[in-house]
This record gives structure tokens, sequence and C-alpha cells, in this order.
């Protein structure tokens, strides 16, 4: 069984009987997809490895690697990520897995999101209706894009419609339920999310809404302590064909929530 503990806004997620575990901070959106409950108790099983997972958002998880605080990241933010290369936080970043962002709304879509050509002109309509729009507003992976998308629509987001919450995929999900509001989400956390009530997925396949997953071993060049040993042995297993087939094969209703792209070194 995997042990959870929630800590204000980290949340740590553990395999039991740990001492010195191996630490790695990841997105919500990884940890709200239910795949580290898949992939976990496999890594121990065959790595030895215990595990650590600090569950935060990506800008979060970042900074946890900058400050040597974990031994590597998995998170989902390009520009991001190679920003923390370039910095000298690791030495390197290695491309796992990928999926896609949706836009989910209420089902009855009264701005129209279902008609849009592309993401631009969805944003576009749920702007000029002033539909209400729940934003994860919190530097993860999630609303790094969400920004991204704004900016490419030429929308200034402000005013009563545009509700950011601070909070991760699951609880401004929750949110958006709960006041039938429009929001970006990724496909995995959507495709686990129980409370659908009034909400339905509205807007997908626009190339931009591409999203990748890639893995920072922390730089042991920077931080001596972290266990660079350990970050490259789960790299290499999170990059083999056991972790292909688990990830492939991890579906909800018949759908894939990820697909492995993994390459070779």
């Amino acid at each position: 069984m995997i042990r959870a503990i929630a800590t204000l806004a980290l949340c740590i997620f553990a395999l039991p009987g740990w001492a010195d575990p191996m630490r790695m901070a990841v997105t919500t959106s990884f940890a709200n997809s239910g795949l580290a409950e898949v992939l976990l108790p496999e890594i121990e099983a065959e790595t030895g490895i215990e595990l650590q997972l600090l569950i935060v958002g990506t800008g979060q998880a970042l900074k946890l690697g900058a400050a040597g605080d974990v031994d590597a990241v998995l998170v989902h933010s390009r520009a991001a990520e190679d920003a923390f290369v370039a910095e000298g936080n690791a030495p390197h970043r290695r491309e796992i897995m990928y999926n896609d962002f949706v836009i989910v709304g209420p089902t009855g879509d009264p701005a129209g999101v279902s008609g849009a050509d592309n993401a631009n002109a969805a944003l576009r309509a749920i702007s000029s209706a002033e539909a209400a729009f729940v934003s994860r507003g919190d530097d993860s992976g999630t609303h790094k894009m969400e920004l991204r998308l704004w900016d490419a629509a030429g929308v200034a987001v402000e005013g009563d419609w545009y509700k950011e919450v601070g909070a991760g995929m699951g609880a401004a999900l929750n949110t958006a339920a709960g006041l039938g509001a429009y929001i970006l989400t990724d496909r995995a956390t959507w495709l686990k999310f129980a409370n659908k009530a009034g909400l339905s997925l509205l807007f997908e396949g626009d190339p931009v809404l591409f999203n990748q997953y890639a893995y920072l071993p922390v730089s042991a060049d920077k931080h001596p302590h972290v266990k660079a040993d350990l970050a490259t042995q789960l790299e290499d297993w999170l990059t083999s064909p056991a972790a292909e087939a688990l990830i492939n094969g991890y579906e909800i209703a018949g759908e894939r929530l990820f697909t492995f792209n993994a390459k070779p070194r």
C-alpha cells in the first residue's frame, strides 16, 4: 500500500517503511492521474528504490530541485525545464511521456467553445462571453500553459469572470464543477476526476495543447548531497520497456492517459 501525507500545500506520496528514500518532486497532474500508484510499487520491486514523491506544481517542483531539496523532478513545462538545465540545476532533461490539455466546461457550453476551430478561438469565446473560467493560478505547468494560450489569443485575463484559485488540478476542477465554469486541464486528470457533474470535455485536438512530461535529475555538481546514483537508476527504469508497458497500458474507461515517448540515450 502507498502512504500519502499532506502538509500545507505540499503533498508527500511514498511507499511505507522508507527511512532515507530518494525524493522526487512531481506535478499534481501526474499524481492526480493515478499513474503514481501504478509505477511506485514496480519501481521498488524492480530497482529496490524507495521513492518519495513531493506533489506540487511545476514551478514549486523546480524550486525544490534548484535548492537541492529533492534528487529529481518530473514536470511539464519545456521553457522552465530548459532554464533549469541552463542554470546548472540539472545535467539534462529526458522526455518520458506525453498527453494533451483539454478545455472542460459546463455541459450547456454557454460560450460556444465546442464550435471553435482552435484553442485561440475557444479562449476568445470564453472571454467575449465573460463566462466563468477557473485558473489554477499556482505557477504549475498547466497554469504556465494557460497563460501562454491567453497571450496567444490576445486576451487580457481580468474581470470577475476569471477566477484564480491557487490550487492543484484536482482542487481546481472541483471549483470549476461547483461554479459551472470553464477550465484548462490535462486529459489524464480529467479522465481520473470523479466529480464530473455538470462538466463536459468541450474542446480538444489543437496541436498547441500537446503536453510533454520530462525527468530532470538534480545536479550533483551543484548539490553533492543528492542521490545522483539513484536518480540515474530511476531514469533508466523510467525509460525502460517495463515502464513503457505500464505507462501505455494505464487506461481509464478504455482511454489511455499517457503515451510513452522516451528515447534511448
